[in-house]
């Protein structure tokens, strides 16, 4: 939580009671379902949570919005988003149904009201969102694919609507098609060791009808 707080110290108490049971949310849920490394729970809150909140770096949401987390895994980036944001919708996808699981049982433990998940793949997702959120569920060009046409029309935020994709690398080749995606990295935000290499891709959507 040190951490957590290093980083955003504006928290409200309920937020921060909500942080803190992550740990203990994952560790048992893992040990059931194996949604985390191992290696990787043991630093849940550098790896996955404060990861996820690079976006938040980045772009602020506003009330009302409305964001889909694709390929979701065990609730990431979309969980630790919706604890930042309670009066923003988020609505996380995976096609794998026991992470779908550990996401809703971990929603329903911090009385998440503003997050729905489901199983589903994300080319079967007919509603339209303000932002796509997803960490490095596959290469670019496929994710464009995928969610290409499920943006809202008008943006309400600084940044027009479309792509907020947590990847770490070179990604030049990658994203040679996209020469309006504007990268982030992340260690002009976070001083540890981990996000080096960690950017967020912006990638803004077309609107299509």
């Amino acid at each position: 939580m040190e951490l957590i707080l290093k980083y955003f110290p504006n928290l409200t108490e309920h937020q921060m009671k909500q942080f803190e049971m992550l740990k203990e949310l994952y560790e048992d849920w893992n040990a059931k379902i194996n949604v985390i490394s191992r290696k990787d729970i043991e630093e849940l809150y550098v790896r996955h949570v404060l990861h996820s909140l690079g976006i938040t770096k980045i772009l602020e949401f506003k009330k009302g919005s409305k964001i889909m987390d694709v390929g979701t895994g065990g609730g990431f980036p979309g969980i630790p988003l919706a604890i930042m944001y309670p009066e923003v919708e988020f609505y996380l996808i995976d096609v794998i149904a026991k992470k779908i699981k550990v996401v809703q049982e971990v929603a329903k433990a911090l009385e998440l009201k503003n997050v729905v998940a489901e199983q589903k793949r994300a080319e079967l997702v007919k509603w339209n969102f303000d932002f796509i959120v997803s960490r490095a569920v596959t290469n670019m060009p496929d994710f464009v694919k995928w969610v290409a046409d499920r943006t809202v029309k008008d943006s309400k935020h600084e940044l027009k609507n479309g792509i907020l994709y947590l990847k770490g690398g070179d990604l030049a080749d990658e994203l040679t098609a996209f020469p309006n995606a504007v990268q982030y990295n992340l260690a002009d935000f976070f001083e540890e060791d981990f996000f080096e290499t960690k950017k967020v891709v912006y990638l803004p959507l077309k609107h299509k009808k």
